[in-house]
């Protein structure tokens, strides 16, 4: 399948660049696979940083509130037992949980897929010959932006990641850079704009290229 193709200075190429149909092109089917995907993103990045404080944890307390027996009271032996106010906390967060979701190689780059897929039929892909900004200033590289019509969420996907374009782009709240071999599904499928250069398409192409099957009895 082809697509349309800019130059490096932003004006549309004569030639389209060709998108592999296994990458670009499938039929998504499963939903379930793109939530897993997304979810398993946040979830990887979630820190377990609330912790309460247990009996043993919360100052005070050491003195026994009144006397075992005889008071006709219920036996306490501190006034930080957790039914009490101002006691420890049970079965709270503790900050040692851990949140990850696992999944496998095989089926991230299926999500990956699916997500670069639906961003084709959604018209959120676009090819520039490369993006090449050598003065490394941030008006460049908004001006060539607005020429591809992106600014709003734009992810630049690129095979390298050069000091020029990190300095002409970490200024611009709306524009996440990315080398082709780290795309994941929560950015791709947030995108309003994908915006591949041609040497990351090469690079993606490679890496998510679907290994043909072995029939029986093929040597």
């Amino acid at each position: 399948m082809s697509i349309a193709t800019y130059t490096k200075t932003g004006s549309k190429a004569t030639t389209a660049a060709k998108l592999d149909k296994s990458i670009f092109a499938l039929e998504v089917t499963n939903h379930d696979l793109l939530k897993q995907a997304y979810v398993g993103y946040l979830a990887n990045g979630r820190s377990a940083g609330a912790k309460v404080k247990t009996r043993g944890l919360v100052s005070g307390g050491g003195k026994k509130p009144w006397k075992q027996k005889g008071t006709g009271r219920a036996r306490f032996g501190s006034s930080r037992n957790p039914i009490w106010r101002g006691g420890g906390i049970v079965f709270g967060p503790t900050g040692l949980e851990n949140y990850k979701q696992s999944m496998s190689t095989t089926t991230k780059r299926q999500a990956i897929r699916q997500a670069l897929s639906v961003a084709v039929t959604e018209n959120k892909i676009a090819v520039i010959e490369d993006f090449d900004i050598k003065s490394a200033k941030t008006a460049d590289a908004v001006k060539l932006f607005d020429k591809l019509g992106a600014n709003r969420k734009v992810l630049l996907v690129v095979d390298h990641k050069s000091p020029e374009i990190v300095r002409a782009t970490s200024n611009i709240p709306y524009v996440k850079v990315v080398q082709s071999r780290y795309i994941n599904v929560y950015d791709a499928v947030n995108a309003n704009t994908i915006i591949l250069t041609n040497a990351a398409v090469k690079e993606v192409t490679e890496w998510l290229a679907v290994a043909p099957k072995v029939t029986e009895g093929a040597k």
